[in-house]
Parts: C-alpha cells; structure tokens; sequence
C-alpha cells in the first residue's frame, strides 16, 4: 500500500495537470503511471524529477535501449520493484529479449560479488587503472 494517496488526473491541481500533461506528450502515451501519481502528492518533486528523467533519457551518445538496460540494472541492484517492472518493460518495448534479460542480471549479480570482494579486501586499484576513468 502507498504511503500516499496516488493522485488521480481528475483531482490533479493546474501545476500537476501540466506535468501529467508532458508526460503523455513525451512518451506518447495516454495514461500516467503510479510513480508520477505518487509523486504528485509534491508537485515541485514531481516537476523536477519529470525534468531530470527526461534530461537523463533524453537521445544521446547511449542509445534508448541501452540507458533503459542499465536503468533496470540499477533497479534490480537497489531492490525497486516499481523501477525494475517499469524500466523492464520499457527495455522489452526497446527490444530487449530474455537472453539480454538473463545476461544484464547476470552481470549485476557478478559485479555485486566483485564490488564485494574488492571492498573487503580493501584491494588497491591498479596504477595504470588511476588515470583512465
């Protein structure tokens, strides 16, 4: 159960109306998820979180289907639900397939345990790795 009451369009206030309105635009899509109604709850976060996604997605150096595959990376690392059915289902819409699916959690799984075991470790990064990233 939400810890807010997600808001429905028809009770949205002008403010919230029009980012629900962009949101449609921009995705090309005639409803609003429970994350934005979530969110609506606070329309100046749910302004700049609308703003930020759509900076972040935006067409750039990385194609739509890879910034979608490390989106749902990310979800699944951080244990979000929401994000990882949103960000998934988005991917498939992207043309990610279950193979892709099965080797993306793959790699989450390994660099989950590396990460692990260098910290542990305490293990040092290699000099000619200092400079390149």
């Amino acid at each position: 159960m939400a810890t807010v009451p997600l808001i429905d369009e028809s009770a949205a206030n002008a403010q919230v109306r029009a980012v629900f309105d962009d949101i449609r635009a921009t995705r090309k899509v005639d409803w609003i998820n429970n994350f934005w109604k979530a969110l609506a709850n606070h329309p100046p976060t749910l302004r700049r979180i609308w703003q930020g996604l759509k900076e972040v997605m935006a067409p750039g150096a990385l194609d739509p289907l890879t910034k979608e595959l490390i989106y749902l990376a990310v979800s699944i690392n951080n244990g979000c639900v929401y994000c990882t059915a949103s960000h998934g289902a988005a991917a498939k819409r992207l043309g990610m397939n279950e193979e892709m699916l099965g080797e993306l959690i793959a790699v989450v799984g390994m660099a989950n345990q590396t990460n692990r075991l260098a910290d542990g470790y305490r293990v040092p990064v290699d000099e000619r790795f200092e400079n390149l990233f």
